[in-house]
């Protein structure tokens, strides 16, 4: 795990965003996404300099990843570190918006 990943996974485990239970390096079809959240579907990348080149491969993975259902949150890796109270804010309005839906509209399982 990068740097940044460490400072949220740290935010993230044990259920310390509003009860969810995340995973790290969570592996879903042929893909690992940097954290994923079943309950939510969602996945949160956070991405870092050497992801400059690596755009059209990221969006393709995501496009496959999002016709399975996976709901992406995107971050850079300087934004974790600088500003990680702008991130978890980001996330829980994210989850505080989707939570409701995604539960009422009975999404699709993922197989993971």
């Amino acid at each position: 795990m990068t740097y940044a990943e460490v400072i949220l996974w740290n935010r993230l485990k044990n259920k310390q965003l509003l009860g969810y239970d995340f995973d790290r390096q969570k592996p879903i079809g042929h893909y690992i996404v940097d954290f994923f959240c079943k309950d939510l579907s969602l996945a949160i990348e956070i991405d870092g300099s050497s992801h400059n080149f690596k755009r059209e491969r990221d969006q393709f993975r995501q496009n496959v990843l999002e016709k399975l259902g996976v709901n992406f949150i995107r971050f850079w890796d300087s934004e974790v570190k600088n500003d990680l109270v702008s991130v978890i804010e980001k996330l829980t309005a994210w989850i505080e918006e989707n939570s409701s839906k995604s539960s009422a509209t009975g999404q699709a399982e993922i197989s993971v």
